[in-house]
């Protein structure tokens, strides 16, 4: 179910340069509440700078970037993206961001790599992290796990570690960057459905993925970005079956083989 009047992100022409190589071309995209939005697309498209330019990783030399009320970057006169470091620390408690090769810190035990962050940036007492940590590691499957180090759990246990941690930070949007190509397909059908799950709760979310049928079953809307720009995006299902653009049809073709 989506709101359809509470927009939490708002992505407007951003662009993006790696020396030479443009990367970004004008990105737009806006995200509702309760929305699940997939991004598919070659490698090389542009589809992690996209989400590492959302989530503040990577800087944008162009656009403009919103989390509901907090305009996070401007476009200036010149056209280049002017940053506002007070806006960075506010959005940065509107999103989490789980990683494709999950990025827990290999000496602390799940329950810390959990906890840390509402303790350290939320301003919760460890007591009160603790206690919301072991919240969300139960809701991941992992009770008996919580003094446990990374190096002790299969890569879906991680995974699932890392969405634990994203989802303590009680974050409006869920963003996900190809969460399960460091998985073999076992462990990926384990964290799929813990993402189907979450879908269902209507967690608003962003998911960059090279899952062609769980994107079309999952989301609510399709994005195939393809050189640095949207070639086309639509009701989930549509783009997957009917898609309107030849590149997208190629494309889709090529990831069902």
């Amino acid at each position: 179910m989506t709101n359809e009047n509470e927009v939490l992100v708002r992505i407007q022409d951003i662009h993006k340069n790696f020396g030479k190589n443009e990367v970004l071309k004008g990105i737009t995209l806006n995200v509702k509440k309760g929305e699940v939005v997939a991004i598919i697309g070659s490698s090389g498209g542009g589809k992690s700078t996209l989400l590492r330019c959302a989530t503040l990783l990577e800087t944008m030399d162009a656009g403009s970037l919103s989390y509901g009320d907090i305009e996070v970057v401007k476009a200036g006169a010149s056209g280049k993206s002017l940053y506002d470091k007070p806006a960075m620390v506010e959005a940065r408690k509107k999103f989490s961001l789980v990683f494709q090769d999950f990025n827990l810190f290999p000496h602390w035990t799940v329950l810390r790599n959990v906890a840390d962050a509402p303790h350290n940036v939320l301003g919760l007492t460890k007591e009160e992290a603790e206690a919301r940590a072991r919240t969300f590691i139960e809701k991941m499957g992992l009770v008996g796990k919580e003094d446990m180090v990374p190096c002790d759990l299969s890569g879906g246990q991680k995974q699932r570690v890392a969405i634990a941690r994203a989802l303590a930070m009680n974050p409006e949007v869920l963003f996900f960057d190809e969460p399960t190509s460091a998985l073999d397909p076992e462990l990926t059908r384990e964290v799929l459905k813990v993402i189907r799950d979450l879908a269902a709760e209507d967690m608003t979310m962003v998911i960059v993925t090279h899952e062609m049928r769980f994107a079309a079953e999952v989301a609510d809307r399709i994005i195939f970005m393809d050189k640095g720009v949207i070639v086309e995006e639509g009701p989930a299902l549509e783009v997957y079956n009917n898609p309107k653009h030849q590149r997208t049809r190629d494309f889709l073709s090529q990831a069902s083989e």
